[in-house]
């Protein structure tokens, strides 16, 4: 267990890191950020920070001696990486949740395993193998590299009639799985966090809204029937607890119907803080962030009730240069990053909008 004063170290700079740093801050802990981006917005707010890529192993060892703990703010980090510094200091969550979260074949066969839905899927190693997932999977279906894709990146919709190895290249003939369509009403996660010792505390389930393959809004509470918000959440306990998880995650679940009731299934695993849960920031008694640190922390979990109705909308490039407004828009909640280009698709901020209830 941490005791006030003790110093996280974070893997990542972005505006995650930057956000689990303030909370930590709030608690009376200090932080330490290893990131190769010499602008990265934590360094903004942390207590010291080692600009140096993530494979550097002499970095990556003054980096294990600043701190009584290390964390992560994305899941692309180096298993090597990860693995090195588990040897010299307690790394939460675990490099198992890295290993299995970063290869989407060994993610949804991970999940599969423990007896819980995911659309249909296949491995594809070569164009060959292409071909025959594709006979087997069916089309429409979505090709998805293996490994280093998010916001709709390294993956590739095919549909009847559309060209098989185009697709391949289009993917840069990289190792990857073939997803099969699946009919769903809507897009919903569930961010939660578990202690060391399978203490698990997850907020209500999210409705979310995607632009672009980009979150656009998150909204609580979901459209969803109690028994599947029930489902999505024993779900989610299920998955940390078989990655023996330390923090807090998200799972994404695609939501669908069979005899007019609510069902949901797997889509995603993310080992980390989660851009779905930053209502929580304002619309609940803890925030997905102060609620990771007290996890890897080994502190009691917070509350994690919600105090209303709130959405979440990401400022995506120029949508940030609404500042002004939304500061003045009442029961909005401006949160920025401190990143000093707004680029198109690049998250600069978010605002949080909450009605109280009664």
């Amino acid at each position: 267990m941490l005791i006030p004063g003790s110093t996280i170290g974070i893997l990542g700079g972005g505006q995650l890191g930057r956000m689990i740093a303030l909370s930590a801050a709030q608690l009376g802990l200090k932080t330490f950020i290893l990131c190769p981006d010499k602008d990265s917005p934590a360094f903004q707010v942390s207590d010291g920070h080692i600009c140096a890529a993530y494979d550097d192993a002499e970095a990556l060892d003054r980096f294990a001696a600043q701190v009584d703990v290390v964390t992560y703010e994305f899941e692309n980090v180096p298993l090597a990486t990860a693995e090195r510094l588990a040897a010299r200091v307690p790394l939460r969550p675990g490099a198992k949740a890295l290993a299995i979260t970063q290869d989407r074949l060994l993610e949804k066969t991970f999940v599969r395993d423990l007896g819980i839905g995911t659309a249909p899927f296949a491995a594809v190693d070569d164009f060959e193998g292409l071909q025959a997932a594709v006979a087997v999977i069916g089309l429409p279906a979505v090709l998805k590299t293996r490994r280093f894709g998010y916001d709709g990146k390294g993956q590739v919709t095919i549909r009847s009639g559309d060209d098989l190895l185009a697709a391949w290249h289009a993917i840069g003939r990289q190792p990857a799985i073939l997803e099969g369509f699946i009919a769903f009403q809507r897009e919903v996660s569930v961010v939660g966090a578990r202690r060391a010792d399978d203490a698990f505390a997850a907020y209500d389930v999210t409705e979310n809204v995607h632009r672009e393959h980009i979150l656009h809004l998150s909204k609580v509470p979901a459209t969803l029937q109690p028994d599947a918000a029930r489902d999505a959440k024993s779900i989610a306990c299920r998955i940390a607890s078989a990655l023996d998880y330390v923090g807090v995650m998200a799972v994404e679940l695609f939501v669908g119907s069979a005899g007019g009731r609510d069902t949901v299934i797997v889509n995603e695993i993310a080992p980390r803080v989660h851009n779905s849960g930053h209502w929580t920031m304002d619309g609940a008694v803890t925030s997905q962030f102060e609620q990771h640190v007290r996890a890897i922390a080994g502190w009691p979990l917070g509350d994690p009730r919600r105090l209303g109705r709130a959405e979440m909308t990401n400022l995506i490039g120029e949508d940030a240069e609404q500042w002004l407004p939304l500061l003045a828009e009442p029961g909005a909640h401006l949160h920025l990053y401190g990143k000093d280009e707004a680029r198109a698709g690049r998250k600069m901020g978010h605002v949080n909008r909450l009605w109280l209830e009664d």
